[in-house]
């Protein structure tokens, strides 16, 4: 019986691996990757490296065992990720796992802008598969925001949030949390609405930047249609730039996205990490 982390070469994913490698034996972590040449400095390490495509089902049924614990790190391809978390849970049923945590969204079935569209379909899916469950309802991440400061540097900060803030925490806090609810007892059917201490809005986010780069950083308010002509004029693809633009426009701007419970400190038993403490490594990372 392992604790299974899906998606673990990516950014959320290689985080929740450390952290466990600081609380079980790298022989009870398996790592469930598309590509296992990705995961090899995990391998030297002693953690199991299993091929998991959701995209393949076929490669699923060897990726999970009886017994085993799994951490279901959401996909990012927007659009096919009801059918991809579902070709894990269907496994992971078939399989007899022990229990399946699931990265979603705050606000969970309350939340009703775009982007939390397939995470409300795959905790039905984890409801009517009867498995054992954890829903960890991820906010925002701070880094969502402190991995475009170049841009930001040179043209402000820009969104269409209206003022509303956003609970946003650290990647490192929610992977602690992760950490935490596979290894700890007592979280079985239980729905964690994770966001950071403090919410802030993106014109206090602009004003900590320009405090610790010592340049001016402007904040732009803009309409959602000057908002989304920015994203693809910028290169994002309009339907992922249409997510995001709804994301500031029903999520943000209406409060869904600043958090409050104080479930994510709880769970890590410490205070999130400070917007100052992230835009400050972000800095440091950039300038490096």
């Amino acid at each position: 019986m392992s604790i299974v982390v899906t998606g673990a070469t990516g950014q959320l994913g290689r985080l929740v691996i450390e952290e466990l490698l600081t609380r079980v034996p790298a022989a009870e972590v398996a790592a469930a990757v598309r590509d296992q040449d990705r995961a090899a400095d995990l391998a030297a390490r002693g953690v199991e490296l299993r091929t998991a495509d959701y995209d393949r089902p076929e490669t699923l049924a060897d990726a999970i065992r009886p017994g085993d614990t799994v951490l279901l790190i959401s996909g990012n391809e927007i659009g096919r990720r009801t059918a991809q978390h579902g070709a894990v849970i269907d496994a992971a049923q078939a399989a007899g796992a022990a229990r399946l945590v699931y990265t979603g969204v705050l606000g969970g079935p309350d939340a009703d802008f775009r982007l939390a569209d397939e995470h409300k379909a795959t905790e039905r899916l984890v409801l009517d598969s009867g498995l054992p469950y954890t829903f960890l309802r991820n906010g925002w991440y701070t880094e969502n925001y402190t991995a475009l400061i170049p841009v930001q540097l040179e043209h402000g900060v820009a969104g269409s949030t209206a003022g509303g803030r956003v609970g946003a925490a650290g990647r490192a806090d929610y992977a602690a949390a992760a950490a935490e609810v596979l290894t700890g007892a007592g979280h079985e059917g239980r729905a964690y609405e994770l966001s950071g201490d403090r919410a802030w809005t993106l014109a206090e986010y602009a004003a900590e930047l320009s405090r610790q780069s010592g340049r001016p950083v402007a904040h732009h308010e803009l309409p959602a249609e000057a908002n989304l002509a920015l994203l693809t004029g910028a290169g994002l693809p309009r339907p992922l730039a249409e997510i995001l633009v709804d994301v500031d426009v029903s999520g943000i701007a209406r409060g869904l996205l600043a958090g409050g419970s104080g479930d994510l400190a709880r769970l890590i038993g410490r205070p999130t990490t400070p917007l100052a403490e992230t835009v400050a490594r972000a800095l440091a990372a950039h300038a490096g």
